[in-house]
C-alpha cells in the first residue's frame, strides 16, 4: 500500500489514532475531542455509530469508511484527507480492531502518526480480575477452530503470567469450555461484560464455575482474563524442551514444524525459533 509518487503532500499531514469510549460517552478525552475536531476528515469502521459519537460531541467532520474490508483504500484516503483521525467502533484502533494497515501506509508515505491515549477494555478489566498485573499477555481474539487454536490455548495453559483475551458473547462458554481442558478446571479466571455501561459485571471464580455460569447465556462484550500457571505445577511438569526438539529433528522434522510444536509445548516463541535451528543445524 503506497501513495502515488506524484503526490506531495501538504505541510501538518498528520494520522492520529483516537480512542474512544468502550461504553461511557463520557470516556472521551478533551484532547481526542480536539482532534477529531481539527482533523480533515475522521476515518472509521461504521459511519452510523462514529457519526452518533460526533454529533453527540457536536463535531461535524467528513466521515470515511475505513474496516477490515475497505483498508486497502488507506492510502487514497491519505492523499485526500491528509490531517486524518481514525476511530474504531470503541477502544483504541489498531487493538483488535483495523487501523494497522492504516498506520502502515502512513509510515510508508513518511506522514507522521500519534496515538491518543485513552479507553480500551484490557487494562480496566485484568485490573478488576484481581488477578497478577504487573505481567501479562494480551491474545486478542482466539482462532475459531483449527491447530491455531489449540496451540495458543497450549501456550496460555502453560505460561505463568495473566492472559487477557476478548471473546464474543455467543463463543464464550464454548471458549470457557476449551481453557478449562487446556489449562485445568481449577485454574483462576475472571468474565468481566459491559465495561462503563449500567449492567458492568465482573464474575471471578475458577474456570469451571465460570463454565457453569456462562452455560444460561451471556450478554455484552467480553474480556476474559486467565490466571498464570502455578510455579509449582510448572515446575513438576516442565517438558525438557530440548530433548523433544532433539527428538523432532531426527524423526527428519523442519525448523518451523519443531519451532511451532516448541511454542506448543510452551516454550517462547523466540526461544523455540533459536532451538529449533539449533537442532536442525547441527
Amino acid at each position: 500500500m503506497e501513495l502515488s509518487g506524484t503526490t506531495e503532500l501538504p505541510a501538518g499531514a498528520r494520522v492520529w489514532l483516537v480512542p474512544t469510549p468502550v461504553g461511557n460517552l463520557g470516556d472521551i478525552t478533551l484532547r481526542a475531542v480536539e482532534v477529531l475536531r481539527g482533523a480533515d476528515a475522521v476515518a472509521c469502521e461504521d459511519t452510523r455509530r462514529t457519526g452518533a459519537l460526533l454529533s453527540h460531541l457536536g463535531i461535524g467532520r467528513p466521515l470515511v469508511r475505513l474496516d477490515a474490508h475497505t483498508m486497502h483504500r488507506a492510502a487514497g484516503v491519505l492523499e485526500k484527507y491528509p490531517r486524518l483521525a481514525y476511530v474504531s467502533d470503541a477502544g483504541t484502533p489498531g487493538l483488535s480492531d483495523p487501523g494497522a494497515e492504516l498506520v502502515a501506509a502512513a509510515i510508508a508515505a513518511d506522514v507522521p502518526v500519534e496515538v491518543l491515549p485513552g479507553a480500551t477494555a484490557l487494562v480496566p478489566a485484568l485490573v478488576l480480575s484481581g488477578l497478577p498485573a504487573g505481567r501479562f499477555t494480551y491474545e486478542g481474539f482466539l482462532p475459531r477452530s483449527g491447530r491455531e487454536r489449540k496451540e495458543r490455548l497450549a501456550a496460555i495453559a502453560a505460561r505463568a503470567e495473566t492472559s487477557v483475551l476478548y471473546e464474543s458473547p455467543h463463543r464464550l462458554h464454548a471458549t470457557l469450555g476449551d481453557l478449562a481442558a487446556a489449562c485445568g478446571e481449577t485454574r483462576p479466571a475472571s468474565v468481566t461484560r459491559e465495561l462503563s455501561k449500567r449492567f458492568e459485571e465482573t464474575r471471578r471464580g475458577t474456570l469451571a464455575e465460570l463454565v457453569a455460569w456462562a452455560a444460561g447465556g451471556v450478554r455484552g462484550e467480553i474480556v476474559l482474563t486467565v490466571g498464570g500457571r502455578p510455579l509449582e505445577e510448572a515446575a513438576a511438569d516442565a517438558p525438557d524442551h530440548a530433548a523433544l526438539a532433539q527428538a523432532w529433528a531426527a524423526e527428519g522434522l523442519g525448523a518451523r514444524d519443531i519451532r511451532e510444536r516448541l511454542m506448543a509445548a510452551g516454550l517462547r516463541k523466540n526461544d523455540a525459533y533459536t532451538l529449533a535451528l539449533q537442532v536442525t543445524s547441527s
